[in-house]
């Protein structure tokens, strides 16, 4: 799907001037550009109307290209990978991962490019994010990495509230359906962690190099992304480590109660086999108390009962000395 927004100067309070992005029908100068799953039509529109290489807009959609910065030497042309977090499923229990974004930056137009649908892009759609300036593609590109920064640390929260809460879950019951839960939410901060790391390389090189032509507000800003990077990558490492505390801590937990029922029904066998062992004595040869000659010979019954009922007091002693009880 190709989309292409402008900004419009918007006069509010006191004559001060601010502006708002509109989406229009044509490509114009000073336009961005959104791809979202394009098609090969809307590819060969680009490159053909606007003169984009065509390997620019073709690398964000490979799932598994890793962030980094190349230019064109031809054009002059700027092309930033950066992974962005996905969520997969709005429903319990959702499941994160993380997707390329390219941002392309031309003379005339700046390129946003994806695989799948980009929601953190709705808040610059909607104009909530406030005063964005298409025209000044450098600082644009900076702000769309900063949103990208602030959408990983609030996902992120919400992942630690979902750790909380299988957590509390998991301390009145132990089940599956938790543990799962928490195997997922491992995987997916291993995924964050591998992008921010990646991420934040990326942004230390548009720092230090002369690709990306800044002025002063701009150096504060993409700072302000770095910054708010290295917080997300250190939040994701610390729930990491958290999760797989947690998930040690539950397997032991898991096999000590194991090891309890096994010693309980192993004692409990111990137990009762005695009284077994002393009855096959007597066989066949112990009347019962439904046999016509137990009331002239009850002894050997009452003998057999008392025998078993102490051989069983005695079998639990042992084994509640030995701690198996």
């Amino acid at each position: 799907m190709l989309e292409i927004y402008k900004s419009i100067e918007k006069k509010i309070a006191n004559d001060k001037v601010t502006h708002d992005i509109v989406r229009i029908k044509k490509i114009e100068d000073d336009c961005w550009i959104n791809l979202h799953a394009p098609t090969e039509e809307e590819i060969e529109e680009l490159v053909n109307t606007i003169g984009v290489p065509s390997e620019f807009l073709r690398y964000p959609l490979d799932d598994e290209e890793r962030p980094r910065v190349d230019v064109d030497e031809e054009t002059g042309d700027m092309l930033i990978i950066v992974d962005i977090p996905y969520v997969y499923s709005d429903d319990e229990p959702s499941l994160y991962w993380t997707v390329p974004l390219g941002i392309i930056i031309m003379k005339r137009h700046i390129i946003t490019v994806s695989l799948r649908d980009v929601p953190m892009l709705d808040a610059f759609f909607s104009n909530q994010v406030k005063d964005i300036q298409v025209n000044y593609r450098n600082r644009f590109a900076i702000q769309l990495l900063l949103s990208v920064a602030k959408d990983y640390l609030r996902l992120l929260r919400f992942m630690d509230k979902s750790i909380e809460g299988s957590e509390r879950k998991l301390a009145k019951s132990t089940t599956n359906k938790e543990l799962y839960r928490l195997l997922e939410l491992s995987k997916s901060l291993v995924y964050f962690s591998t992008s921010l790391r990646s991420n934040e390389g990326v942004l230390e090189r548009l720092m230090r190099g002369n690709a990306l032509r800044q002025y002063a507000e701009d150096e504060e800003l993409l700072d302000d992304a770095i910054i708010e990077f290295k917080q997300a990558k250190e939040m994701a490492e610390i729930y990491t480590s958290v999760v797989n505390a947690l998930m040690d801590a539950y397997a032991a937990i898991i096999n000590n109660n194991l090891n309890e029922i096994m010693k309980i029904m192993a004692a409990a066998t111990i137990a009762l086999s005695v009284p077994t062992i002393i009855s096959s004595f007597f066989g066949q040869n112990c009347p019962m108390p439904w046999d016509a000659e137990f009331a002239s010979k009850p002894i050997p019954f009452i003998i057999l009962v008392l025998a078993g009922a102490a051989s069983v007091v005695c079998a639990i002693s042992v084994l509640r000395k030995h701690r198996m009880l």
